[in-house]
This record gives structure tokens, C-alpha cells and sequence, in this order.
């Protein structure tokens, strides 16, 4: 039997405090959310109350917030200093969403910081599912194909797709509905529905989409263009999507015009019927600014959106209960009472504080990122945007880098030229010919403005793109050109050709 040993080891671990946990949390958090934690709080701790503070809390002594050293209270870890940062060294702590958001621009009109009454419009219009369900409701059908039909429609994405394979539907059915529908009852379900307003709902994929779209055309006005298009998507639908026309016209033996015809009718086809009707994520998608830039004559102004940030402070009567709770009878009830209030105390004065804390880490934030901006803000010239990666801000604010990096994922401002995720004014440098530092971003909107004036019929490839940026300045590698094109969303040449 092998000898036993104890051992001792040391590790060096980094443990975050409630405070710093709260910070980036709140951090994180979008301005339109703001009020809904700040809600959510007050509910869950009676010590925090909405509205102006007074003066009654300089009527509570110092000391008796301190007098019993065995009641657990937060550690207090803030700092005078006003650049005082709680995230240095926690970078993968909270993992950044970094998905990259195409719709940098919105256009929303914005009322004023200071009122109070201001309410996100919502929509009234009636999302697809809901159109559905009551085409649904006109249908003949006894009650378990209504159950399988008001099912499938519930499971229809944005889109007005079912990704849901039929065996996981019955699946579902049997386990959460004691519904025992076969696959057959299922399809037929489903068929009825891809009858519906607008074609093409209900489909399983794009190429039935289409079809469904195309047939029922078909059906409506029968034409020998409508017949071409189906033949087009239903047999040679892989070569449509990679654009391979010549080889679609030699397979199939359609005329050049017919297909020319055809393909435009499929071009006219939507490809995303459930996005013709509002839907429920749609309705509820909306921007509001965190910051706001003003040009007052050359001056810029920074603003920040406070609209859902109310002022906070300690209930009244739990500092009048700690006051007489810590005046009276030693005992062990008052301990306990002692030990409730002050921590409920203690946690009211960690979120005011980080609350604070959370504003002026995105003011000075923005204001540095405005600064080294300046340029662009004064003009809107995307020309003018300077290379700018998250050091560079972290070193002006003395800030770390990740807290940089939340706030720039998150947070918008708002400005006369449009309204921009923070993240926007980011991007990394390279010197051209002349030896200038110029922002990629430069780069891209040569790439970018060059496709959209090419001739698309014979469309630019990367080769010809590469000249292009030669030929202003810009010696970049071919594959680097093909890097910021697939970084734009710009598909390869042959598949923007357009006859």
C-alpha cells in the first residue's frame, strides 16, 4: 500500500468583489435597459428609493454604521481617484458579444436628455404569426390539426421559416402537448399553411420558398416564364445561387431571352415573406443614443443620455431604523436587525455608486473618443476618421482596455450625421505612398464606393480592386483587398455579375 503525503501548494487567484461584479455589469448595459435594472433593484432591496435625495442622511452618526465589526458588509475598494477603474486585469471575465453589426447608421429622432417623459414608440402592427393564426382560424380543420397548425406556425422564425424537421415537430407534440401526430398529419398541416398570405411561408428553405412563390403564380396566370423559373430553381438551383447561368442555359435548353425573363421574375420573388409583416423581434428593435455630439459653431458639446437614469438614494426610514435598532438593548434579535439593515444599506450605496461610476466611465469614454475624433464630428467626412484602436483610448482615460471594449460593443451616440455604435470609429492603421497614416476604414470606402459604380455585367474582381487602391496610393496585398472586401459583405465577382 503506497505511502499518503501531505502536500501545500500556493495559487495566485484573482477574485472579483460584489462592486467590481456589479460595474461591468451595469456597464454593459444598453441605456434603453437601464431603467428596467434600476427597477428590478429597487424591488429586491427596500433600502434603495427613487427620486432627489435629502439631507436626512447626515443625521445618522458615521459610527453607528460601523460600531459592530461581525456584521458582513461589501468591501469597500473605491478610490478619490476619478479615473479610479475596478476591471484592470479582469479582461475574461465577461466575454464582449463582438458579433460585428452591420447597421452601424440609424436615423432616429431623439427628444431632449432632460425629458423625463420621453416613451420608445411601439409598434400596433400585427406580427406574421398572428396573420397566420388567423388565416388559420378560417380554416376547416378539426382540433387536433388546429393544435399541430397554431404549433407549427409558433415555431416559424422571422423569416417565415420552419428549421424544425418534421420528426423533432411530432417529437414536441407528444411530449409537451400529449398530441401523437404522425409525420404524414404533420406535412398535410403544413401544406395548408404554405397556402397562406404571403407566399412562401412556411417553407423549409430558400429553394422552397421560391417554388412556392413560383408555383402559385404559375397557378394564378399560367406562363411560359413562370414555367422557366421553376425549372430553373427546382432543377438547377445550385448553379442559380453561384450564379453559373451559362450553365444553366446549356442544361436546360432555355433561350437566352426566356432566361433573361425568367430571371427576373426570381429576382422580383421574396426570399424572407415572414419579414413583409411586422414581427415581434422587429416591433421591439429600437436605438437610443447613450451620447449625443453637438457642433455649436466648431465647439463640439457631449451630452449624456441620463433620461433613464433616476436619482437614487437610502430609504429614510431603514437609516431611522438602523439609528434606533443600533440605540437600543443589546441582543441578539437586534444583531440580526442590525445585520439586515446595514447590509441592505451597504448594498443601496454599492449600486448608487456604481451607477455613478457607470456614467462617468462612458462620459469620459466618449469624450476621448470624441476628441481624437474631432475631425469626423466637426465635418461627417468618414474620410477624416483616424486610425483608432481601444489603447489608444485606454491610455487617454487611464482606463483598461476591456472596459474600453464593453463600452465601445454597446453604446451608441448620436450626432447631426446619423447615429453610431460606438465600435464604428475604431479601426486599425496604414501608411500609403506618401508615407500618411491613413484608417483602413479609408481603404474600405475605396473597395466599397469601386463596387457599387462598377459595371455589373462584367463586376471588378480582386485583382482589378487591388489596381484600383494602387493606383490612389494604397499598396496592399491582394489577399489583404479580399480580406476587407468579405469584411464588407461583398460577395466574390462572379457572384455580383447581373446579366
Amino acid at each position: 500500500m503506497g505511502s499518503q503525503r501531505l502536500t501545500q501548494t500556493q495559487k495566485l487567484l484573482q477574485k472579483l468583489s460584489p462592486q467590481q461584479i456589479l460595474i461591468m455589469k451595469l456597464l454593459q448595459i444598453p441605456t434603453m435597459e437601464l431603467s428596467s435594472r434600476i427597477k428590478e433593484e429597487i424591488m429586491q432591496n427596500p433600502a434603495l428609493e427613487e427620486g432627489e435625495s435629502h439631507d436626512y442622511e447626515d443625521d445618522i452618526n458615521e459610527e453607528s454604521l460601523n460600531e459592530n465589526d461581525d456584521v458582513d458588509t461589501f468591501e469597500d475598494n473605491q478610490s478619490d481617484d476619478d479615473h479610479y477603474d475596478p476591471l484592470d486585469d479582469f479582461d475574461d471575465y465577461l466575454k464582449d458579444d463582438d458579433e460585428d453589426d452591420a447597421a452601424y447608421k440609424y436615423s432616429i429622432n431623439n427628444s431632449s436628455p432632460d425629458d423625463k417623459h420621453y416613451e420608445a414608440p411601439i409598434s400596433n402592427e400585427a406580427t406574421f404569426q398572428d396573420s397566420l393564426m388567423e388565416q388559420l382560424g378560417f380554416r376547416k380543420l378539426d382540433e387536433k390539426k388546429r393544435k399541430i397548425g397554431a404549433y407549427i406556425i409558433g415555431n416559424l422564425d422571422d423569416a417565415g421559416y420552419l428549421s424544425r424537421p418534421i420528426p423533432g415537430i411530432a417529437d414536441d407534440l407528444l411530449f409537451t402537448q400529449n398530441i401523437d401526430a404522425t409525420e404524414d398529419e404533420i406535412s398535410e398541416v403544413l401544406s395548408i399553411i404554405q397556402d397562406f398570405d404571403p407566399a412562401g411561408v412556411g417553407a423549409t428553405n430558400l429553394q422552397e420558398c421560391l417554388l412556392i412563390q413560383l408555383r402559385r403564380l404559375n397557378e394564378e396566370n399560367p406562363s411560359k416564364d413562370y414555367e422557366n423559373a421553376i425549372e430553373i430553381i427546382e432543377n438547377h438551383f445550385d448553379e442559380f445561387t453561384k450564379k453559373h447561368y451559362d450553365k444553366i442555359v446549356s442544361r436546360s435548353g432555355i433561350a437566352d431571352d426566356d432566361f433573361k425573363h425568367a430571371l427576373d421574375i426570381i429576382l422580383s420573388l421574396n426570399p424572407k415573406p415572414g419579414g413583409s409583416m411586422g414581427s415581434s423581434s422587429q416591433n421591439n428593435n429600437y436605438i437610443i443614443p447613450d451620447f449625443t455630439v453637438i457642433n455649436n459653431g466648431g465647439e463640439l458639446e457631449l451630452q449624456l443620455n441620463s433620461r433613464n437614469t433616476p436619482e437614487l438614494h437610502v430609504s429614510k426610514d431603514f437609516l431611522s431604523m438602523l439609528k434606533e435598532y443600533s440605540a437600543g438593548k443589546d441582543s441578539k434579535e437586534k444583531r440580526e436587525a442590525v445585520n439586515f439593515i446595514k447590509n441592505k444599506i451597504d448594498s443601496a450605496n454599492w449600486f448608487i455608486d456604481a451607477v455613478k461610476q457607470r456614467q462617468n466611465t462612458l462620459y469620459v469614454t466618449m469624450q476621448a473618443i470624441m476628441e481624437y475624433q474631432r475631425d469626423f464630428f466637426l465635418t461627417g467626412d468618414e474620410g477624416k476618421l483616424k486610425p483608432m484602436i481601444l489603447k489608444d483610448i485606454s491610455e487617454m482615460v487611464g482606463l483598461d482596455v476591456s472596459t474600453i471594449s464593453r463600452v465601445a460593443n454597446s453604446k451608441y451616440v448620436q450626432t447631426a450625421y446619423g447615429t453610431f455604435q460606438l465600435k464604428y470609429f475604431f479601426s486599425e492603421g496604414m501608411v500609403n505612398d506618401e508615407g500618411e497614416e491613413v484608417s483602413t476604414r479609408e481603404v474600405k470606402k475605396i473597395v466599397r464606393d469601386s463596387v457599387e459604380n462598377e459595371d455589373k455585367a462584367n463586376p471588378l474582381n480582386d485583382d482589378e480592386l487591388t489596381a484600383i487602391l494602387k493606383e490612389k496610393g494604397y499598396t496592399i496585398a491582394r489577399r489583404t483587398v479580399a480580406k476587407y472586401r468579405e469584411q464588407l459583405g461583398i460577395p466574390v465577382a462572379r457572384l455580383r455579375k447581373v446579366l
